[in-house]
């Protein structure tokens, strides 16, 4: 179609309704167990879709920069497969739905974390991205490094962010201790979750996920 005299694509028309259909839905709230994120902008609403030719779509605040959380988790797995193989990680870290909340002090019945989604497994990958011996920096260099190769850019730890977590890490420092104690990660917990929530903490806009997924999408090729 067109649009002021210019070329307007189905993607772009389809993702601009998506965007109209959901902008008064107000539901939810920031997340407020770490103190830094609760002050985040609740108003914040972007959209980026990337095709597996690297045609980029955005809309809205796709450029603003957020820390990565959660959506980390399936790329340091991803990570970990590629340097052990699925058999060294899988004596580590289950495959199995947990059925628990995120942040579930427990393990399976092999004393693994179930999957590499709940923080357990999480911060189990963490400690294999590279080798035992290796301390803080290298491997949250190791996380960001990636994460910066998939995104197609230099990426940041929010230090911030990483201090305000830090300062509200006990449940996560429990799991890391609970983890060692059953042998399944060697570093000491500060260390591993001092790493894991630098990982966590790594910023990214929503044009950087949509490339990043892209990759995934297309076989692990940018």
């Amino acid at each position: 179609g067109l649009r002021s005299g210019v070329t307007v694509s189905h993607v772009d028309g389809y993702l601009r309704k998506i965007m109209a259909d959901c902008v008064d839905d107000r539901a939810g709230e920031v997340a407020d167990y770490i103190p830094e994120l609760a002050a985040v902008d609740p108003d914040g609403y972007g959209l980026s879709v990337a095709m597996h030719d690297g045609y980029l779509y955005s809309l809205g605040d796709s450029g603003t920069a957020f820390t990565i959380q959660s959506v980390s988790k399936p790329l340091t797995y991803a990570m970990a497969l590629s340097r052990l193989g699925p058999t060294e990680v899988d004596a580590k870290i289950g495959v199995e739905p947990s059925g628990e909340a995120f942040n579930q002090i427990s393990v399976d019945s092999q004393r693994r974390p179930k999957n590499a989604m709940i923080n357990a497994g999480a911060i189990t990958t963490h400690g294999l991205l590279v080798d035992d011996d290796a301390d803080v920096e290298s491997r949250v260099e190791r996380a960001r490094s990636f994460f910066s190769t998939l995104a197609g850019r230099e990426l940041a730890v929010d230090q911030a962010l990483h201090k305000s977590e830090m300062d509200s890490a006990d449940r996560n420092l429990a799991i890391a201790h609970m983890l060692r104690n059953y042998g399944i990660v060697d570093d000491a917990p500060h260390d591993i979750v001092d790493g894991y929530i630098q990982q966590c903490s790594i910023m990214v806009t929503a044009k950087d996920l949509a490339v990043i997924g892209a990759c995934f999408a297309n076989s692990g090729v940018h």
